[in-house]
């Protein structure tokens, strides 16, 4: 019998993946597609750039032209490496919520984390304007995280069940949300105003400086999503199931939920509220590489890049010079793409 998989261990590590032989192809794939949309947003703008001189630019070879540099390297390249890890955040994080919940519907936008993160967020910008770019993220994390936990608390009854943590989260989602609208009210017009434009959920003027506050929530919770990816499997069979292989379930949920708030908490302090990315990412990583964990959540992360990276580049150009917030592109797309899945999940 042919085997399928690939596994890999580490040496110093106790760390092993197994992976099918047809994820290195597929991610080859979207990378090709991904990196193709990469170039192509990085040199469209007011100023266009020729493909081949933002590749000069990327490479470090002089094109004789510093205008090239400047507009590359401190205009477009920190707005499009934004949208690219933003993607990766938010699809590890929903492909993580939807393995906890065993439910293809789940989000992080849908039940609640997003919108604890949104809260405190925006707490931050009305009330504390003048606060360094480092400051967001945390604070978007700790409104994440202690949405996740009101979700556990309220959720659990004798422990916790997949079906009480979507219904409490989309009852905690919709009480943050109200919350958010009441904060607005409070601010100043060019507060109030910059927190409407984050919330659409956009990577507009993101600069070297809030990217860098970004990268080491990704660095630290992707691979810490990654190693678990494996516990992840382990729920997905049930909790009788799980704990009869050994999983400490209660402790595996929690932190995974952990994982899933900081990577979509950090992503919306980023980038604002980028809906359905979350969601749908999941579900094509699924039809392309099966249920694995160990093969979606890579493959997923790759995808989530691709959608935002997309997102903004025709938030840029179908109604140029006036840029539409790839927030509100994500959405129109992904709203359909959320009631067919719902027709579906109906059916079953």
């Amino acid at each position: 019998m042919k085997n399928n998989t690939i596994i890999f261990r580490s040496k110093f590590l106790p760390i092993s993946f197994r992976l099918h032989r047809r994820i290195p192809s597929v991610l080859l794939v979207i990378l090709i597609i991904t990196f193709t949309t990469f170039i192509i947003s990085t040199s469209v703008g007011e100023y266009p750039t020729p493909p081949l001189i933002v590749l000069q630019t990327l490479l470090g070879i002089e094109t004789g032209n510093p205008d090239y540099g400047f507009v590359i390297n401190t205009l477009r390249l920190p707005r499009t490496l934004t949208a690219c890890l933003v993607g990766i955040a938010l699809a590890i994080s929903g492909t993580i919520l939807q393995g906890l919940t065993r439910n293809p519907l789940a989000d992080p936008g849908i039940i609640g984390i997003n919108a604890g993160a949104s809260l405190a967020a925006v707490s931050v910008i009305i009330l504390l304007p003048n606060l360094p770019a480092g400051i967001l993220p945390i604070s978007a994390f700790i409104g994440a995280l202690i949405a996740s936990l009101l979700i556990y608390i309220f959720a659990w009854n004798s422990g916790t069940h997949p079906v009480r943590l979507i219904l409490i989260g989309v009852g905690i989602s919709a009480v943050a949300g109200a919350c958010t609208s009441f904060m607005i009210t409070f601010g100043q017009i060019y507060e109030v105003n910059q927190a409407l434009v984050w919330l659409a959920g956009s990577v507009y003027g993101r600069t070297w400086e809030q990217l860098f506050a970004f990268l080491p929530w990704l660095i630290v919770f992707v691979p810490l999503a990654l190693i678990k990816a494996r516990e992840l499997n382990t729920l997905n069979l049930g909790d009788e199931i799980a704990q009869g292989l050994g999983s400490r379930i209660e402790w595996q949920r929690g932190l995974l939920l952990v994982i899933s708030s900081a990577l979509s908490g950090a992503a919306v302090a980023t980038a604002g509220t980028i809906g359905f990315v979350g969601l749908i990412a999941p579900h094509i990583a699924r039809q392309l590489v099966g249920g694995n964990h160990q093969n979606l959540m890579p493959v997923a992360g790759i995808i989530g890049a691709m959608m935002v990276a997309i997102s903004d580049l025709l938030g840029r150009v179908v109604f140029a010079p006036i840029e539409i917030p790839c927030g509100i592109v994500t959405a129109v797309i992904g709203a359909p793409y959320f009631l067919y899945l719902l027709v579906q999940t109906r059916k079953k």
